[in-house]
C-alpha cells in the first residue's frame, strides 16, 4: 500500500468538491483583521493541490507554498490565476521547512496539522516560529480528537464518472490516531486500475497543541470554534509569534 497522497492526488479535487475554500480564505481574513498588522506574504502550509493558495493569491497576497507530496504539488502548480502573482511551491516536509525569509503568516488548512505525529510537532512548530515574522500569526485547523474516534469502523464511498474511491477508518487507541486505508480505482479508457493508499491522522489533544506552541515562541494562542465546518468537528487555532529572535 502506497502511502498517503499518491495516486489520490490526480482525483482529490474531483472527490472535494464540496470543501468551502472560500470561508477557510474569509477565516484567514477576518483574523489578518483582527490582528491589525500588514499581511501580504503567506505560507500555505501542507498545501495539497493549491486550491487555497490560488485563491489567496487571487486575493492578493504573495504565497509560498509547501507539502511534503510532489504529486500533489503537480496538481497545484499553475492553478494561480494568470494575472496574479504566481506562488512559489517547495516541496519541504513540514518538520524541515526552510524558507528564504520571513513570512507575515503562516497557515496550514484541512487536517495538515493532524497528519503530523506527535513526536515531530515540536520541530514543526519551532520551524515556524522562525519562519512567521515577529508579530506575525500562524493560523491552523484540526479535526478533533473526538470526531476522529467518532468515525472508528465507518466506511465511505467518493466517486465521479472516472474514479471510486472506497476507505475505511479504523481508530487506534493505543497509537490515538486513526488510519484510513482506501482503494481507488480509476477509469483507463475500457478498463479500471486500482491503486492504495493509506492516510493516517493523530488525535492532537487541543491542551498538547497550545503547550508545544507555547514552548516554540507563540504566544495568545486562541481555539474557535465558531469556524468553518466546525458543525463536523474542525477547530482552528490562532497564535501570534509575539517572541523577538
Amino acid at each position: 500500500m502506497s502511502t498517503s497522497y499518491g495516486p489520490l492526488s490526480a482525483w482529490y479535487d474531483k472527490l472535494t468538491g464540496d470543501i468551502p475554500y472560500g470561508e477557510f480564505a474569509d477565516f484567514y481574513e477576518k483574523c489578518f483583521a483582527a490582528d491589525g498588522g500588514e499581511f501580504r506574504t503567506l505560507l500555505d502550509l501542507c498545501c495539497g493541490t493549491g486550491t487555497l493558495t490560488a485563491l489567496m493569491a487571487q486575493r492578493g497576497y504573495e504565497l509560498i507554498a509547501a507539502d511534503a507530496s510532489p504529486d500533489m504539488l503537480m496538481q497545484a502548480a499553475g492553478k494561480a490565476p494568470a494575472d496574479t502573482i504566481q506562488p512559489l511551491y517547495l516541496c519541504q516536509d513540514a518538520a524541515e521547512l526552510d524558507l528564504y525569509g520571513t513570512v507575515d503568516a503562516a497557515y496550514c488548512s484541512l487536517d495538515g496539522i493532524n497528519y503530523i505525529p506527535p513526536e515531530k510537532l515540536g520541530r514543526v512548530f519551532e520551524r515556524l516560529h522562525l519562519f512567521v515574522r515577529p508579530y506575525g500569526l500562524l493560523i491552523f485547523d484540526i479535526k478533533t480528537p473526538e470526531c476522529l474516534r467518532d468515525l472508528d469502523g465507518e466506511i465511505f464511498v467518493d466517486e465521479t464518472d472516472d474514479v471510486l474511491c472506497l476507505w475505511r477508518a479504523d481508530f487506534d487507541e493505543d497509537e490515538q490516531c486513526i488510519c484510513y486505508g482506501m482503494d481507488i480505482f480509476s477509469h483507463r479508457g475500457r478498463l479500471w486500475q486500482r491503486d492504495e493508499e493509506e492516510h493516517i491522522e493523530y488525535a492532537h489533544e487541543p491542551d498538547m497543541l497550545k503547550s508545544l506552541l507555547e514552548r516554540s515562541g507563540f504566544e495568545s494562542i486562541v481555539l474557535h470554534t465558531q469556524c468553518p465546518q466546525s458543525d463536523s468537528g474542525r477547530m482552528f487555532i490562532t497564535a501570534n509569534n509575539t517572541s523577538i529572535y
